[in-house]
């Protein structure tokens, strides 16, 4: 005869003593980003600690390898003029030849640990820390402000003047004359340390990062809706004014989301530990 025990029910309540402010505080799950905490700094609405990031002594080969292609990109769309005829008539010998320099270029600074990412072991190990900069972070860094500020420019120009006249073939003269005068006026002002990571010191790269990640993802988001747009839409006064709303839209949208510290690390990291007080 089987015995039939029954057991009694537990019921178990978690009770919490948190204010509604103390719970806001309290960071959000953990995944593969950072945990970032709801607190006012500046425009940012949220900020990460320098605390909460575990203190790494060397980065990982995969670590490595995925921030190459980021560099390889950066170097090949470099020559301004050459990316446009890429994206209207395709890929040539020319380019092939430009991206087989930029791979031996860019993988032999990887291998000195002479790419941002790729280095051996992080360079920056706390945010707010007074160290040089180094010439490779410099040089990378610039060069990469350059063609995010002269892409957004050209192409906001390109279309205002399509808007005005009815025609894209200005486009290539527009790159002929103003890429590259725009592009070393960039690399003037990253010479002289006055663009945000490529000062001479890092000790401001826990904000100075911001700015740099906050205008990557708005261009980077914004100029593939506009090659959409730019291969679905007609040629057309309307169509036109479209593709400069949508991109003009993206960049503020996705600027201010930037500002606000609601986009992966557009969010400044500050030293210590959050203290709640009582």
């Amino acid at each position: 005869m089987a015995l039939s025990v029954r057991l009694p029910r537990v019921i178990m309540l978690a009770v919490t003593t948190a204010t509604p402010d103390e719970e806001k505080s309290r960071p959000s799950r953990r995944g593969i980003l950072p945990p970032s905490y709801e607190r006012t700094l500046g425009h940012a609405e949220r900020i990460e600690l320098a605390s909460d990031r575990p203190i790494r002594d060397h980065n990982k080969i995969s670590y490595r390898l995925a921030h190459w292609p980021i560099w390889i990109w950066v170097f090949f769309i470099a020559p301004g003029p050459l990316t446009l005829e890429l994206f209207d008539r395709g890929f040539d010998s020319r380019m092939a030849l430009w991206l087989g320099a930029v791979l031996i270029g860019t993988g032999i600074a990887g291998l000195r640990g002479r790419l941002p990412g790729v280095e051996p072991r992080p360079y920056i190990i706390r945010f707010t820390e007074d160290r040089p900069n180094p010439l490779y972070r410099r040089v990378c860094y610039t060069l990469a402000w350059s063609e995010v500020i002269a892409y957004a420019l050209l192409n906001i120009t390109g279309l205002v003047m399509a808007l005005t006249t009815g025609a894209w073939h200005h486009m290539r003269q527009l790159y002929d004359v103003a890429y590259f005068p725009i592009v070393i006026s960039i690399w003037v002002l990253g010479a002289l340390g006055l663009l945000p990571r490529v000062k001479r010191s890092t000790q401001n790269e826990g904000h100075e990062r911001r700015y740099f990640y906050g205008s990557v993802w708005a261009v980077c988001i914004a100029q593939p809706v506009l090659w959409f747009l730019w291969r679905a839409l007609p040629r057309s006064t309307t169509a036109d004014a479209i593709k400069l709303a949508v991109f003009v839209g993206i960049l503020a949208y996705v600027g201010n989301m930037a500002r606000r510290g609601l986009l992966p690390r557009t969010r400044p990291i500050v030293p210590g530990e959050l203290a709640v007080s009582d």
